[in-house]
């Protein structure tokens, strides 16, 4: 049993899109399921608003009509998420709020707050709404979250590759990720050389003595940049050893006052062959 995660957050955004359903739900009754944990699904959908003065009847009307549908499609999803749950024997609670974007971003930041582990699904496009929900998660809600790309809908963590720089948020979520560590068969503290200078970071080993002291079977591998590239470096790794999870800290940059994510961040989310977690 994975200790110490006793609650779990799904986070899921409707759009409207009904081929939109991706493999966070599945993959996060899964890991519950291994870990006896309690469920939170939020089925949330933006809620669209009209602005401007002369907006007429007609348009009123087409918003007040697409509203409907999008509370609707978020009702039934948590219902179905209620049913899977109840099938799996999962303590679950649901909530399917329609809510402006910042408000949205704002339940969903103050829920993860009081869970140990949040989980959304990959969102290749830098724009989507998911986006802007895993920054403000990361930098807000002082958790750790899970990434999940299509495809994955059943947990397994026997084999986890850790990128590890020997910086804070490296740190971070090396501790945040220790429960799923001990449980782990194969878990390999990956350095990345040749991007940036590592000269002054804590060094793999030290991190895997560490590591060994909490029961967790750790080796330490450095990995030489591919083309100047850490994100289709540790991709490439992942794949090679069929690694079923990543785990890394998050980097932000400011840029006109406002939080985006680092590009090896970046990179990982546009593309990673298996569930991410991150940590900030």
């Amino acid at each position: 049993m994975l200790q110490n995660l006793k609650s779990i957050l799904i986070g899921l955004i409707q759009e409207g899109d009904p081929d939109q359903a991706g493999s966070a739900l599945p993959y996060g009754l899964s890991l519950a399921r291994a870990a006896d944990a309690h469920v939170t699904v939020e089925s949330a959908s933006l809620k669209l608003v009209m602005t401007g003065a002369f907006i007429g009847g007609v348009a009123a009307h087409l918003v007040l009509t697409e509203n409907r549908r999008l509370d609707a499609l978020a009702q039934a999803v948590a219902e179905n998420a209620l049913r899977a749950a109840s099938a799996c024997g999962l303590s679950c609670t649901t909530q399917a709020p329609q809510l402006s974007y910042p408000k949205l971003i704002e339940s969903f930041t103050d829920l993860a707050r009081s869970h140990d582990l949040t989980i959304l699904d990959a969102e290749p496009v830098a724009l989507a709404a998911e986006r802007g929900l895993i920054e403000a998660i990361l930098t807000q809600s002082g958790r750790p979250l899970i990434v999940v790309p299509k495809a994955h809908e059943t947990f397994a963590g026997q084999r986890i590759v850790v990128a590890w720089d020997g910086g804070g948020k490296a740190a971070r979520a090396l501790n945040d990720a220790l429960p799923f560590l001990r449980a782990a068969e194969i878990v390999e503290l990956v350095s990345v050389i040749g991007e940036k200078d590592l000269a002054d970071s804590v060094p793999g080993a030290e991190a895997a003595a560490h590591l060994s002291r909490h029961g967790v079977p750790v080796s330490v591998l450095t990995l030489p940049v591919v083309d100047g590239n850490v994100a289709e470096t540790l991709r490439n790794h992942a794949h090679l050893t069929r690694a079923d999870m990543i785990v890394m800290g998050a980097f932000m940059h400011s840029r006109f006052r406002e939080m985006v994510l680092g590009g090896t961040t970046q990179g990982m989310l546009k593309t990673c062959p298996v569930p991410l977690m991150l940590s900030y």
